[in-house]
């Protein structure tokens, strides 16, 4: 079975059909869904999710396009969830400078404190990197963020970065933009990653994989990711799901 391990159900874009959909994921070979919180808001309905379905399981994270919200009230509040039943991660959290909104110096302060909280709580990590690479490797190298562990979602760098997180051992979030024909870096980067660190994902309602590109994304078209890494790795599009459902659970701890 398929394991999701970035999707966003919360997002308004599924709203009219979301009972329907998520229903529909078994019986197409999706066992379980991370769902992950980008701000205080979506953290919140993450948590219902997990209550309201037995495969969803939720991280608690501000993404950094959001972080202008937190506070220390608030900031509390988030590490009380982390302690919820089915929350098995601390995410998405990271930097993103493609937005000049909130400044750097604000992304990093709630960067760090998240790393922080995710140490505390025992949690692996979610990372969030675009257009910050260095920033974020540093910041991360700097909080020893490797004996928390984790993933960094929709990775999109080069295999030189991906060698500095793998020596973190750090996992890698792929998602249907390796099926796109630019991608030619990240195809690059997937095939010198070892399968036993890779995590199939969606981002789900974005990034929707060729041929649906454009349209809105959801777990049902993972087998379009499976399928472009097992072609990358030379291997069987059985093996990719077999074993990423492996990582996704050893990294998330779920039995």
């Amino acid at each position: 079975m398929i394991f999701e391990s970035h999707a966003h159900y919360d997002d308004e874009a599924f709203h009219e059909d979301r009972e329907e959909l998520l229903i529909s994921l078994r019986k197409h070979g999706i066992d379980r869904v991370i769902n992950v919180g980008a701000s205080l808001e979506s953290c919140r309905l993450t948590l219902e999710l997990t209550e309201k379905y037995p495969f969803i399981y939720g991280a608690m994270g501000v993404h950094p396009s959001e972080t202008s919200e937190l506070n220390e009230e608030n900031f509390a509040w988030l590490r009380e969830q982390c302690a919820a039943d089915k929350v098995v991660a601390v995410g998405e959290i990271g930097l993103d400078y493609h937005w000049k909104e909130p400044e750097p110096h604000v992304q990093k302060i709630w960067f760090e404190r998240q790393l922080v909280l995710a140490r505390e709580t025992g949690l692996p990590v979610i990372i969030h990197s675009r257009d910050a690479a260095r920033d974020t490797l540093d910041m991360m190298q700097a909080l020893h963020t490797g004996e928390t562990g984790g993933v960094v979602h929709c990775y999109s760098y080069t295999k030189e970065i991906a060698r500095e997180y793998l020596q973190m051992d750090y996992y890698f979030g792929i998602g249907g933009v390796i099926t796109f024909q630019n991608s030619k870096k990240l195809k690059e980067a997937v095939e010198y990653i070892p399968l036993d660190r890779i995590l199939l994902e969606t981002d789900s309602p974005y990034l929707a994989p060729e041929p649906h590109r454009g349209k809105r994304n959801s777990s049902l078209n993972l087998p379009y990711v499976a399928q472009a890494v097992a072609e990358l790795k030379g291997i069987s599009y059985e093996k990719v799901v077999q074993v990423t459902e492996e990582n996704a659970m050893r990294l998330f701890r779920i039995k």
